[in-house]
């Protein structure tokens, strides 16, 4: 199986570099500043523990070199990127393209479908804690890194089985799901409410608890997104919600949060916004979703404050 993996940073290289690692015939589609530098250091993976990974010479390409059609397209690009990362994978899209996207949210799988047609598209979630170094090293912070896929109507499929396959003999961890559109319901629902809660306060998920109304204010935050997924059909457990984001001195934030601190783009509209667009389609009260409002307000604002150059 041709696997093209869309970018090389910290999703994508990592979970690409595993890949290649196995014995997978693994090509990272990128830009050219990042080609250079992995044409000049190789791609470097380091886990946690310090333990390095060192894959000299990874296969690469450009849009302008692609030259045929790829069986497995891993997507993993931040959301507000995703038209210009479909700009250059199309060339790479063939008849039989299965694409599997990682990124969070789900407005991303509408927009595939748009652009690619359905029967092309999988769903998918992948949970790691990971940021590419000043060297260009992906490094690897926790010891959490899996991958859930599935087809979107639930159903087992010669494909899914065949990628099944392949994960299995990398060391990260995978699942194939008979319910792939309810694990990114329930992925949605914590990292939205991580993202809400640890952006709006500026602060660890252990110093929002710490504070008066602190674990109130994020336990109904949980249930504002909560009755959202439950408009659109569809029940995510909240227990792990429940305890990892109420758990004291915890030092937990999202990467929105880091993205934010560090004054760059964040995925406001894809985590946070699209979920009050859902809520106002469904017709939930919007005096009920206050927390949640007030997130985006706060995010919205940071991006009007933000340089665009």
């Amino acid at each position: 199986m041709r696997i093209l993996i869309v970018g090389a940073g910290a999703v994508g290289g990592y979970f690409g570099g595993k890949l290649l690692e196995s014995g997978q015939d693994v090509t990272f589609l990128v830009r050219p500043a990042r080609a250079k530098k992995l044409k000049q250091n190789g791609l470097n993976i380091k886990n946690p523990g310090n333990q390095l990974i060192s894959l000299p010479s990874p296969p690469l390409v450009t849009t302008e070199e692609i030259s045929h059609p790829y069986d497995l397209i891993l997507l993993s690009c931040k959301a507000y990127d995703l038209e210009n990362a479909i700009d250059s994978l199309s060339p790479a899209v063939g008849p039989d393209t299965t694409i599997l996207p990682l990124l969070n949210g789900m407005r991303h799988i509408q927009v595939l479908e748009q652009a690619f047609g359905r029967e092309k598209i999988l769903g998918g979630l992948c949970n790691i804690v990971s940021t590419v170094e000043a060297d260009g090293t992906i490094y690897r912070m926790t010891p959490i890194h899996n991958i859930i896929f599935g087809e979107l109507d639930g159903a087992k499929s010669d494909r899914t089985n065949q990628i099944a396959n392949i994960f299995k003999q990398t060391d990260f961890q995978s699942e194939h799901s008979d319910n792939i559109l309810l694990a990114m319901w329930e992925k949605w629902l914590f990292l939205a409410s991580l993202a809400s809660s640890t952006c709006l306060m500026r602060a660890p998920i252990g110093d929002i608890v710490a504070s008066p109304d602190g674990k109130t204010f994020i336990l109904m935050l949980i249930e504002e997104i909560r009755s959202i997924a439950l408009k659109a059909g569809y029940a995510p457990g909240v227990e792990r919600a429940h305890q990892m984001l109420t758990e004291p001195g915890s030092k937990l934030t999202a990467s929105m949060y880091r993205d934010l601190q560090n004054g760059s783009r964040i995925e406001a509209d894809h985590i946070v916004g699209d979920l009050l667009f859902r809520a106002q389609q469904f017709g939930i009260d919007p005096n009920s979703l206050i927390r949640l409002r007030a997130a985006y307000t706060h995010l919205k604002s940071y991006e009007l404050q933000r340089p665009t150059v």
